[in-house]
């Protein structure tokens, strides 16, 4: 006798299901069932990663695609049993998820009545009206394709239901069928499957009583229980059912959207026509030779393939953006193509980089390669409008991203759910650290006041780690756009976003590739838009029309390089980090290239491949360069032997070992992923065996393989990172050569970036830029340039608390001769939360003297009587017996309106008072000798732990001259918890420690000094 199950929901029934869509078809397969239906409600976001896994595993079990519906007291399994049937199912869920609300869904009859092709199975409610009126109604409609599913759930009264059912299905002729309404694959997620209720209900799970499953009858049961449980005519026509249903997701075939071919060409003459008047343009005195093969090699590929509308999709986004002078960077594996850099996708000259096609598309992979465009943060908007109004709705939609439980979610959820306090919860996310490896959560517990002997704390540690990785809901893809011929619910369901406007499909990007389906990434970058802004400036203040392609065809400048040298980059694209920053004068970059390595090499793979101390020796010539073979030399020749980039490794796979182009991408994809599955190992005597074969040493080829797994999760591809460095180098341009613009363009474009508004205003006074202070009569919404550009006036979107449609009111409306007073700005309409902080701003300053007498004028309700409502002007009198802020008081106020001060540093404040005894200022430290003990203070503006740093916290502390850098080893950390993860001014004893031009801290001993100015509104970048 055999079984198929044929109603099951998985996790992605979210806060129902408790086992995942991969464990439920390996139990099914391991119990001998012939088939499982995947059905989860109104949705099909798991079927993806059941199909994969029984491919993976190649399992013995056929997948059913379907799905439970509800509808007021009826409810359905809707089965495909072919491929008009997945479509219409997809529609139909589509139609049901876009009345709704995210999350939500309403079926209604006409959906029902609209199906033709899928196959049904009733489940009756015990209501004997509506049982009644749904049979009579699911038998007009729906005659021969369905069923009266029969359970057994071993519940209470459960024999009386059982007799009603049979007399349902005798009274309406229906035949009968059985299944399990399977929520866990084993009966061990019981406990789970309480939690997930729990939490779903919002309730407490000891408050739930009947409400929860009483047994474990709802998980996959063995078909020799089956079979004491169900009469055998219902086993064998779920079987029946089954064999009915021969759809499977290999029958899916994608369609590229067609309409971007002129009449009279093919989307290959088309293609090649734009190709090569592109290369006249990037090659203007001729497409050298060398690249012209690889033009032709490419697209001999992409006709082969059939791909020649997947890029021209791409070329009409990047076509629009620029018509629409927005600025835009291709990147990823789209710059291993010469073809996207002669469409204008990416701006990253083939030339300079060894090209890797491969990387971006081969035969033996057989999938869309990958193209992520960027465009300026504040305008991406507009591009995705377009593909909205180009396609419709029906033909484009954003990717899902599964937002899944992570730790804190995880203990704050379950602890809801097993009646933990909210408060006791809110003090373990907050105070349980998952920063050291050592020290389990589990074992902080005690500490923090659980009993981890009592069935309450078991249960909590249990569940939690149970419920990590499990799905919450779907959200929307940061940008992947998946577009389609025809209409994408044909394809998969589509359903609202949270956010307005937004189309978000059921299936991940993972999906996505599994599938074969287009996605077209279109990211947002702020950096693009601060670059846009400074052009914009300069454009305005200096009359020079700047533009990336202008910048980068002068050449690499020595001066720039020199400033990137000393690691004068806050603000820079991906080059401010600290960790970049400590990188920046050992490597000492010259060009673009050196970019490129510097870019890619603080990263944790080249670290953990221990590729970095190497690659600085064999620059710095404290090591020799040696190459065991001429096509070794080719491959890393530019990194002086040193494996740096994912393509190398894949090059050094091809030529060293003798891989395919496929092989060597199936390499890349298990580099990705080789310590969750452990895939890489199976290329290790391939690729050893391989290189000992064409004559290398069996040493060299272990080697090459050890940097392979050093590289783990994050290897990082040249040419993301040649991407990179164009804007990393544009940056760098503006910076030097327009320091107030870029400056105050980066705090147009806020928030962005690794530093806050206060750490940007602070390093550009250091380069000699004067800035001044927010005022109504001077200041616009945006920072601006004043003083023939060199100087910067704080923008009123600085101020704390102003709105900006006041701010705009408030420009617009501004006389000629300025605002002379208060009521000025009453009879603008202004709401009085908007006049307050400006006030607190000291915005005001210029009509009303400081802000205490400007919160003294606004108290005063006389100037709103109707007597001065009509427009008379009034001279407000000040109050001369209100003492001015003194200089503390000021700073202080200045950081709680604005986050910052341009009047003195606070570390200042407390130096002139005597409180940082010994402490030594962040520009004297270059005179302190190496390993030397030191006391420095500071505002603590960076806490950061990379994966690679063994423990070690990166610090940062700002004082009035500038920044100092402290490592704090995991026991010093772990000793002075409190001080170290708390502290807003920190002192700290240690050891000064210098190399070259880098200097920093070993901390020792950490003191809080956050009370001496408790009231500082400051704030640090922890742990980003």
């Amino acid at each position: 006798m055999n079984y198929a199950e044929l109603f099951c929901q998985s996790h992605f029934s979210f806060l129902q299901g408790a086992s995942s869509p991969q464990e439920l078809v390996q139990q099914a397969a391991e119990l001998g069932y012939s088939a499982l239906a995947l059905t989860d409600e109104c949705s099909v976001a798991g079927v993806v990663r059941a199909y994969r896994h029984i491919n993976e595993q190649q399992l013995a079990i056929k997948l059913i695609i379907g799905s439970y519906l509800r509808l007021d007291k009826l409810q359905l399994v809707l089965l495909c049993p072919d491929k008009q049937a997945y479509s219409e199912l997809c529609r139909v869920i589509t139609n049901a998820r876009r009345r709704s609300s995210k999350g939500n869904y309403q079926l209604t009859e006409w959906d029902l009545m609209s199906i033709r092709h899928c196959l049904l199975l009733w489940l009756p409610d015990g209501d004997a009206d509506s049982d009644a009126h749904w049979a009579n109604w699911l038998q007009k409609y729906h005659t021969g394709r369905l069923w009266l599913a029969m359970r057994r759930e071993l519940n209470h009264n459960e024999a009386a239901f059982h007799a009603y059912c049979q007399q349902l299905a005798q009274q309406y002729q229906l035949p009968q069928m059985c299944c399990g309404a399977v929520l866990m694959h084993t009966p061990e997620r019981l406990a789970l499957q309480h939690c997930l209720s729990a939490i779903k209900a919002g309730k407490p799970i000891a408050e739930l009583g009947r409400h929860l499953l009483s047994n474990t009858e709802r998980a996959l049961r063995s078909i020799s229980k089956l079979q004491k449980l169900f009469a055998a005519a219902w086993l064998e026509q779920s079987c029946l059912i089954a064999n009915r249903c021969s759809f499977s997701l290999d029958e899916l075939k994608y369609q590229y959207p067609s309409e971007l071919v002129p009449e009279g060409e093919t989307a290959s003459s088309y293609l090649a026509k734009l190709v090569s008047s592109g290369a006249k343009l990037r090659f203007p005195d001729g497409v050298p030779e060398r690249i012209q093969a690889i033009i032709d090699k490419e697209m001999a590929l992409i006709t082969e393939l059939k791909y020649e509308y997947f890029f021209l999709t791409i070329y009409d986004l990047v076509q629009f953006a620029r018509k629409q002078h927005i600025l835009y960077q291709g990147r990823g594996s789209a710059a291993n193509s010469v073809v996207c850099y002669c469409l204008q996708i990416t701006a990253v000259d083939p030339a300079k980089i060894q090209v890797l096609f491969e990387r971006f598309l081969s035969k033996e992979r057989d999938e869309p390669p990958d193209i992520d465009v960027d465009f300026e943060h504040e305008r991406r908007e507009e591009v995705i409008q377009y593909l909205y109004s180009k396609y419709g709705r029906e033909r484009a939609a954003l990717a899902a991203t599964v937002i899944s439980y992570r730790f804190k979610s995880a203990l704050r959820d379950v602890g809801k759910a097993l009646g933990l306090p909210v408060s006791q919860l809110d003090f373990l996310v907050k105070n349980i650290q998952r920063r050291d490896p050592a020290l389990s959560w589990q074992q902080q517990l005690t500490t923090l006041g659980l009993d981890t002997d009592s069935e309450t704390t078991q249960q909590l540690v249990q569940l939690v780690e149970q419920l990590r990785g499990f799905p919450r809901h779907l959200s929307q893809h940061v940008g992947g756009f998946v577009i389609s011929q025809g209409p994408l619910y044909e394809l998969v369901p589509v359903e609202n976003a949270a956010m307005a406007d937004r189309t978000v499909i059921q299936w991940d990007k993972d999906d996505l590739e599994t599938m074969k389906l287009l996605k077209v990434d279109v990211l947002a970058l702020g950096m693009l838009t601060a670059i846009r802004k400074c052009f914009a400036l300069v454009k305005q203040h200096f009359q020079h029309d700047l533009s990336i392609a202008g910048i980068s065809v002068l050449g690499d400048d020595p001066a720039v390089y020199q400033m990137i040298q000393h690691a004068d980059t806050v603000g820079l694209f991906q080059i401010e980090s600290r960790a970049q920053m400590s990188m920046l004068p050992r490597l000492r970059p010259r060009n673009y290239y050196d970019l490129v390595i510097q870019i890619a090499i603080v990263r944790p793979g080249p670290i953990q491949g221990n590729m970095v101390h190497p690659y600085l020796k064999r620059r710095h010539g404290e090591e020799a360069v040696e190459y065991p073979s001429e096509e070794v030399k080719g491959v890393l020749g530019r990194t002086l032997g040193v494996p740096i980039f994912q393509e190398q490794v894949i090059q050094l796979a091809m030529v060293a070992a003798g891989f395919s182009g496929g092989e060597a991408d199936q390499l890349r994809r298990a580099m990705a992923s080789w310590k969750k599955t452990g895939e890489l190992l199976q290329f290790k005597h391939k690729l050893i065996d391989g290189m000992q074969s064409r004559g290398y040493a069996k040493e060299y080829a272990e080697r090459i393989y050890q940097q392979i797994c050093g590289f783990g999760e994050y290897g990082f591809p040249e040419s993301h990172s040649a991407s990179f460095a164009v804007l990393a180098y544009v940056s760098a341009w503006l910076k030097y050569y327009y320091p107030a613009a870029f400056c105050a363009a980066l705090l147009n474009s806020y928030p962005m970036g690794f530093y806050s508004p206060s750490q940007l205003l602070q390093d550009i006074r250091r380069h000699g830029v004067t800035v001044l202070p927010v005022c109504i009569n001077a200041s616009d919404w945006d920072f601006t340039l004043q003083q023939q550009g060199k100087a910067i006036r704080l923008g009123l979107r600085q101020v704390k608390g102003l709105s900006e449609a006041g701010a705009l009111q408030l420009v617009k409306l501004r006389p000629a001769a300025g605002y002379r007073h208060i009521q000025q700005l009453r009879q603008l309409g202004l709401s009085r939360s908007d006049l307050q902080a400006l006030a607190s701003a000291n915005a005001l300053s210029s009509i009303s003297g400081d802000r205490y007498n400007s919160r003294w004028q606004l108290q005063d309700t006389q100037y709103s009587l109707p007597l001065f409502s009509a427009g008379s002007e009034v001279a407000e009198s000040t109050s001369a017996y209100l003492l001015p802020p003194g200089p503390v008081q000021n700073v202080l106020e200045d950081y709680a309106a604005t986050g910052l001060s341009l009047l003195q540093h606070p570390v200042a404040l407390l130096r002139q008072a005597g409180k940082l005894v010994r402490s030594i200022p962040a520009a004297e430290l270059g005179k302190v000798r190496h390993k030397s003990l030191v006391r420095v203070s500071g505002l603590v503006t960076l806490r950061q732990r990379p994966g690679t740093a063994a423990g070690v916290t990166f610090m940062s502390l700002e004082d009035e001259t500038g920044t100092t850098n402290v490592l704090v080893w995991l026991a010093t950390a772990q000793a002075q918890q409190k001080s170290f993860l708390t502290a807003r001014i920190l002192q700290v004893d240690g050891i000064l420690e210098r190399e070259g031009e880098v200097t920093h801290v070993i901390a020792g001993k950490l003191v809080d000094l956050s009370a001496l100015l408790a009231e500082l509104s400051t704030s640090s970048r922890d742990f980003h």
